[in-house]
């Protein structure tokens, strides 16, 4: 019987928490799957807080695990382009359906992984950095979609 490789049950717990965000609902008919990440979406500020912030866990694991830092920060630039877009109403929404950050970053966590015992542990300083950098994504796009949602509320009333 072949030994579990070391990250197998942490990868299919990210992977389910990808599907689940970018591909859990079949949409009858068309063959096109959704997740949770464009329905939260519509809710303004917290939603996109929330998938941002379990994107950012993905991004925060795949460090652990020792992926190498350029795949990384492509994971962070999906993360962060998908952020950047759904800050706009309804058009990011649409966006988010196809875009699939959450897949994208495991595909390419699933790529670079290493399974032959040789595996890079991130170093605390890096990951500390990329956890403060992911915080402040979240954070700061959310605050920013307060602010415009204010902003409107106060020019139409």
């Amino acid at each position: 019987m072949p030994t579990p490789q070391p990250h197998t049950t942490k990868i299919n717990r990210l992977r389910r928490l990808s599907n689940l965000l970018d591909n859990a609902i079949a949409i009858p008919g068309i063959g096109y799957r959704i997740g949770l990440d464009p329905i939260l979406g519509l809710l303004p500020g917290g939603g996109d807080t929330v998938t941002g912030a379990l994107g950012a866990y993905i991004i925060v694991e795949a460090a652990r695990m020792g992926i190498p830092r350029q795949v990384i920060w492509q994971m962070v630039g999906n993360i962060l382009f998908d952020s950047v877009l759904g800050t706009v109403p309804v058009i990011g929404d649409i966006f988010d359906v196809g875009w699939k950050a959450n897949v994208r970053n495991m595909t390419l966590l699933e790529k670079h992984i290493q399974y032959d015992g040789d595996n890079r542990k991130s170093d605390w300083l890096f990951l500390t950095g990329l956890i403060l950098l992911l915080v402040i994504i979240v954070v700061g796009f959310a605050t920013f979609t307060v602010l415009v949602i204010r902003w409107l509320w106060q020019t139409l009333s």
